[in-house]
């Protein structure tokens, strides 16, 4: 069915239910011969007629009232469904599917979801924990969370943590038995702990930099994992140097479990963003997601 049709099918339904031309016209927004006109070319392409019209009234004939009973329903149904979509466009309800990484669900989208979940019970939130990268519309996320810098161009990005730097970093039984590190260089005679990366399977290359110039070193050691648990655990054990982003570290250092290295080549770099397409049509609901989970620095 064309759109012409329906637009026909849409007349004769008001005409028959303000039993007046003039009344559906008002109603639909249009002129008196506009609506005429459908109804005569809906009666034109059915053969039928479906109105009995008089200088002072217009009712349905017998074709005309089989017609409104079959499609009347049918038409109620989709009005009733738009109105539905409309009150939940207007009110905070409805299920959000996001994917991020790991550490990022476990200390800023958890949080903030329970928080949001407990003053909008009608909204429904899933994290899905994957550390690799993810096509939210084949996989039908609304959202993501990764590095800024790793957030591609055509989302829209929201910052959601603070800056973060990458943490070199051993054990003080480890720096005791091997000596310390003075420049990245100096890695290739340590015993290094490599992160294993998810989407291409390829090893995390660690990254530094100084006075503007960047520098990337290829690591050797005994111990590889694609879980930043397990390499903290090692690190820890005195298994080698470790290098992860400092909200991972801190509270090992902190502790006195693992001492900072390098310190002066690690330059800053943008946080966790929560992203989304930029054709994103924002419901109630993701717009207070969107709240709960930006960040506000202090």
């Amino acid at each position: 069915m064309d759109r012409e049709q329906l637009g026909d099918l849409v007349a004769f339904l008001a005409v028959i239910e303000e039993a007046s031309f003039t009344r559906a016209a008002a109603r639909l927004g249009t002129s008196q011969s506009s609506v005429s006109h459908n109804v005569r070319r809906l009666e034109k392409r059915l053969g039928v007629r479906l109105l009995t019209r008089t200088t002072r009234s217009v009712s349905p004939t017998e074709a005309g009232i089989r017609l409104a009973e079959t499609v009347g329903p049918a038409f109620a149904k989709i009005a009733a469904e738009f109105d539905g979509l409309d009150a939940f466009r207007q009110r905070p309800a409805g299920s959000i599917r996001i994917t991020s990484s790991k550490y990022a669900a476990e200390t800023i989208v958890v949080p903030a979801v329970l928080r949001l979940m407990a003053e909008h019970p009608e909204i429904n939130v899933e994290v899905s924990v994957d550390q690799r990268f993810v096509d939210l519309a084949a996989e039908r996320f609304d959202a993501g969370v990764r590095l800024g810098e790793q957030v591609e161009k055509d989302m829209i990005a929201m910052r959601i943590g603070p800056d973060l730097c990458m943490v070199a970093a051993a054990s003080p039984d480890y720096l005791a038995r091997q000596g310390v590190p003075e420049t990245p260089h100096d890695l290739t005679g340590h015993n290094c702990i490599n992160l294993r990366l998810p989407t291409f399977g390829g090893l995390y290359a660690w990254e530094f930099e100084r006075d503007g110039r960047a520098l990337q070193v290829r690591v050797d050691g005994q111990f590889t994992s694609n879980d930043t648990e397990l390499i903290i655990k090692a690190a820890i054990e005195g298994a080698g140097v470790v290098c992860l982003p400092d909200d991972h570290l801190s509270e090992h250092v902190n502790a006195g479990r693992l001492v900072p290295i390098l310190t002066g080549w690690c330059p800053p770099f943008p946080g966790y963003h929560l992203y989304y397409p930029s054709r994103h049509q924002k419901s109630v609901a993701f717009a207070l997601l969107l709240d709960a989970l930006r960040y506000r620095p202090g």
